[in-house]
């Protein structure tokens, strides 16, 4: 495996990851923009739209038509939340040349196709479609919508909304419901083209092709992109201590037979030089898997919770311990959550554990390189971080990491909001 990466045009850059073990090549192009509450629902509804028609193409019959003539090549609209960056653009799989019929490649076609959907999409008076808009739109609401009934994922959206109420990671990927009902076709429009003419562009390839076939393809088919003045300064605030001294608490009633517990803190200093290995090391030994404290403790052994897992973003800085308890033992599931994790501050973690935690992030890692998509969403993450971590030096850190050093990003780890979702007192 091969990375390099390349500025191919003003504030557009290439990952290429050159790899001869798939039979399917992988490309995504995402426009990066700042997360925002009044902006976050339209920037998620843009990709969604275009892949409704464009110009020669100009609804999703005769693009998936185009898609079958390149041998069952498969686009799609792509919207991420990386920390409080906001991704949005389409990816496409395609088969590599070498397992079609002699002298058919449709790498360029497929990039010429992809460029089309992005830069030329199906328009009405130089406008975007008002039906297709509207029709997504409402899909788009649906979606957020619907989040309140997986009480998991809600619970842990509140609790972020809560705990970072004044910061943008607040903004969940798709936005809120009511920026998004507010959303017309002439407002979308305006949207579209300021995010092609401001936002960096980051592409990445995963793939048997040349980096310098890939480059020429893809400079070629975005010729037309529209520059501006390009937003080079969007990124996420770390925040390393909590708003308050003491731990704010917020408890929400639904009509539910199970609670959900969801623990809210800060990494604290550790984020000053975050260290990928490290910190996934230390939510593998904590909360994250069947080996875990937070599983081995608080679920098997005490049977405090009917679930429980960590969540740690590397990119903000965030650590949420989230649970599915009995509404009457929640005061039980949080005393012995913070205590499991007192237990990992004072480095009382055995042999076992770290060497568990180790084999589950190495498998992890080698279940990635078996996927494009999964390779592609690592050398992504890279690149909004700056980072030019490789697979193969990920994996030497991680076994590098000591019980200090999972003791150490305990230690630093400051408790921000707790959040309870409960049933209605009958």
């Amino acid at each position: 495996m091969n990375i390099t990466r390349e500025n191919l045009l003003p504030g557009v850059y290439l990952t290429h990851i050159g790899t001869d073990k798939f039979k399917i090549a992988s490309l995504s192009i995402s426009f990066l923009a700042q997360l925002r509450r009044e902006t976050a629902p339209g920037n998620a509804l843009i990709p969604n739209v275009l892949c409704r028609g464009s110009t020669h193409y100009d609804d999703m019959e005769k693009l998936s038509r185009r898609c079958d003539e390149l041998y069952g090549t498969a686009i799609s609209p792509l919207v991420r939340r990386i920390g409080e960056i906001q991704t949005l653009g389409i990816t496409a799989s395609f088969p590599e040349s070498v397992f079609l019929p002699a002298g058919e490649n449709v790498t360029q076609d497929v990039i010429a196709l992809m460029s089309e959907i992005l830069l030329e999409p199906s328009t009405r008076g130089g406008l975007l479609r008002e039906d297709y808009v509207n029709s997504e739109r409402d899909k788009l609401a649906e979606a957020i919508r619907s989040r309140i009934n997986n009480k998991a994922q809600y619970s842990l959206i509140r609790c972020i909304e809560e705990m970072c109420c004044f910061e943008d990671y607040a903004v969940a990927r798709l936005g809120n419901l009511e920026e998004c009902r507010e959303i017309r076709y002439r407002k979308l429009t305006r949207q579209y083209q300021q995010v092609l003419s401001s936002s960096p562009v980051e592409i990445c390839y995963c793939g048997r092709e040349t980096p310098e076939k890939i480059a020429e393809c893809l400079r070629s088919a975005l010729s037309t992109l529209p520059r501006g003045e390009i937003d080079y300064e969007i990124g996420t605030d770390v925040r390393m201590n909590a708003v308050e001294d003491d731990v704010r608490r917020v408890t929400e009633t639904m009509d539910v037979n199970q609670a959900r517990l969801v623990m809210g803190f800060r990494l604290g200093e550790v984020m000053e030089e975050p260290d990928r290995a490290t910190l996934s090391m230390f939510n593998t030994v904590f909360g994250s898997g069947v080996t875990s404290k937070l599983f081995v403790h608080v679920r098997e052994r005490l049977q405090l919770c009917y679930s429980v897992a960590s969540i740690v973003d590397v990119h903000k800085g965030t650590l949420f311990a989230a649970a599915g308890i009995d509404a009457s033992k929640a005061s039980e599931a949080e005393a012995e959550i913070l205590h499991q994790l007192q237990e990992v501050r004072d480095g009382n973690i055995t042999d076992e554990e770290l060497e568990y935690a180790k084999a589950g992030i190495l498998s992890d890692l080698t279940a990635m390189l078996d996927s494009p998509g999964a390779m592609e969403s690592f050398f992504f993450s890279n690149a909004i971080d700056g980072s030019d971590l490789t697979p193969e030096e990920y994996a030497v850190r991680v076994r590098e990491v000591t019980k200090e050093d999972v003791s150490a990003v305990a230690k630093s780890i400051v408790p921000d909001l707790f959040y309870l979702l409960r049933g209605e007192d009958k």
